[in-house]
């Protein structure tokens, strides 16, 4: 009796042990970006931001509080590609371009940038300073999902492809969006 027992039982022990005394316990992870930790949903932390607006889409966030110089404009281009190499999956995802008092050159971004979204919100933009990383470098982008949820922060340097089959992970899975 104590053998057919040890049969069904002995597996699940050794697994438990394995796992609680960390031999199954995995050393990297799959990700690229960062996933941010609590959890803040934009709606219920800012009510009045107008970030809020875009219900039903994931949303990916550039952030630039000065002018809009070479830097900007070759992340407003990394936003742009990443959104494109998502394939069939790109009408899923809305641009974001949050810049701060000075305005960016309308024409470059109609030109350049057709369905980015250019706004201003001094709110949103303080939220997003506090919840991003303090140990990864500012100017990075940040993905929100379909229900107003801050997900996960992109280093500005990321490699477009890297940030891309991060959000196409997420994109599959998600049941929402």
């Amino acid at each position: 009796m104590l053998l057919i027992a040890s049969v069904f039982f002995g597996p699940l022990a050794v697994a438990t042990w394995m796992y609680y005394g960390g031999a199954l316990q995995p050393d990297g992870r799959t990700n690229h970006g960062v996933l941010l930790e609590p959890i803040v949903n934009i709606v219920e932390a800012l009510p009045e931001s107008q970030i809020s607006a875009q219900d039903g889409f994931w949303v990916l966030v550039y952030a630039n509080d000065g002018v809009c110089s070479e830097n900007c404009e070759q992340s407003l281009l990394t936003l742009r590609q990443s959104r494109l190499m998502l394939g069939k999956e790109m009408d899923r995802l809305t641009r974001v371009f949050l810049h701060g008092d000075s305005p960016p050159d309308t024409v470059f971004i109609a030109a350049e940038h057709a369905g980015l979204i250019s706004l201003r919100d001094s709110g949103f933009s303080e939220l997003l300073q506090n919840k991003k990383p303090a140990m990864l470098a500012a100017g990075g982008y940040f993905l929100i999902d379909p229900l107003g949820n801050l997900v996960m922060y992109f280093e500005p340097q990321i490699n477009p492809a890297d940030m891309v089959e991060d959000i196409k992970h997420l994109l599959k899975f998600s049941r929402i969006g």
